[in-house]
């Protein structure tokens, strides 16, 4: 709907001819749509106004926004109109020099290759939390599989560390987006729906390890969350696993106190006064008799682990991010559990 009244504005107020360029992450088809907006709109305006429409979809990752622009990886066209393409290669020139990072194609292979770029990347992280999973019941190592697949150059090591799920922006949306494309022409998406289905489960994971190790005892204990947002980096609190563990803890019976470098507002908004937001991370973990790690903020990989052994009474950390090394933490007096390890 914001598209399409964008679409009308420029119908409204554009003279001679226009490139129109949807960098917005939208279904396939609607660059149709939006033509059909402004053609529309011009008609009942008596005016004739040429232009183009191009779909240029932005790949730029939360906390690296700018990086991603000035020196991108890729750079996605799709234009049905020779035109649109020099003008859009004109455009993108100073940031195409040392090579040609440019990709044309048809408008709607562009406004599908977004959505496979991130259900792909969803994917693997879901795959790897399913080989976490069952390297808990093998007794296998997750980082040691991850470290031996990553090396594979058909692979990569990007996207391969386990976890508590997915959440964000981008990712759940999108993966929901293209199945929901996919349903609308009739195509049952297997892959997607589990990749879906394996976050969704994954985010439950560490509290029900926790009803595991602890059973009834979990009821009325007092949690330390360190991370609340989906990703270090950001605020961004959309879909973040951290919400669903602390809802899990909330309904066991749980007090929780909570520290994210940059969150907490965010999450204050949608929780109000059931949890305890702290000033920092030792604030929150001060009298409480669980730690839970949920985001992997550079500030929490080396903490005075001294001072954690102190205030944290039960000694116990679970670790939704493997962010610390098993041995190092039973060194230390811990009772130490992460995902696939």
């Amino acid at each position: 709907s914001y598209v399409l009244s964008v679409a009308e504005t420029i119908a409204e107020h554009m003279q001679d001819y226009r490139l129109i360029v949807n960098k917005s992450t939208v279904p396939v088809g609607t660059a149709d749509l939006v033509r059909q907006s402004i053609k529309r709109k011009c008609a009942e305006l008596n005016k004739e106004a040429a232009f183009d429409i191009a779909s240029n979809p932005e790949f730029l990752k939360e906390g690296a926004a700018i990086e991603d622009f000035m020196k991108p990886d890729r750079v996605v066209v799709g234009t049905d109109s020779d035109k649109a393409s020099e003008l859009m290669r004109s455009l993108y020139q100073p940031f195409n020099r040392n090579r040609d990072r440019i990709t044309v194609m048809d408008i709607r292979s562009a406004e599908l290759t977004k959505y496979a770029a991130n259900s792909f990347l969803a994917t693997k992280i879901s795959f790897m939390n399913e080989i976490a999973n069952i390297c808990e019941k093998l007794g296998a190592d997750v980082d040691d599989v991850r470290r031996g697949i990553g090396t594979d150059s058909r692979i990569g090591n990007r996207f391969l560390f386990p976890g508590i799920g997915y959440g964000g922006s981008c990712f759940p949306k999108d993966v929901q987006a293209l199945q929901r494309s996919s349903k609308q022409v009739d195509y049952d998406f297997k892959i997607l729906n589990a990749v879906m289905d394996v976050n969704s489960l994954q985010k439950k994971r560490l509290v029900e390890k926790m009803k595991t190790v602890l059973g009834a005892d979990l009821n009325g204990k007092s949690i330390a969350i360190w991370g609340l947002a989906f990703k270090p980096d950001t605020d961004d609190i959309r879909e973040a696993p951290a919400l669903s563990v602390i809802d899990d803890l909330l309904e066991i019976g749980c007090s929780i106190k909570a520290y994210d470098p940059e969150a907490m507002n965010n999450v204050e908004k949608v929780l109000g006064d059931k949890i305890e937001f702290c000033e920092n991370q030792y604030d929150a973990t001060e009298n409480t008799d669980i730690l839970v790690v949920c985001t992997e903020w550079g500030v929490f990989r080396d903490p005075d682990f001294d001072r954690l052994h102190k205030q944290i009474s039960d000694k116990i950390i679970f670790d939704g991010r493997n962010i610390y090394n098993k041995e190092f933490m039973k060194n230390k007096g811990f009772e130490y559990y992460s995902i696939g390890r």
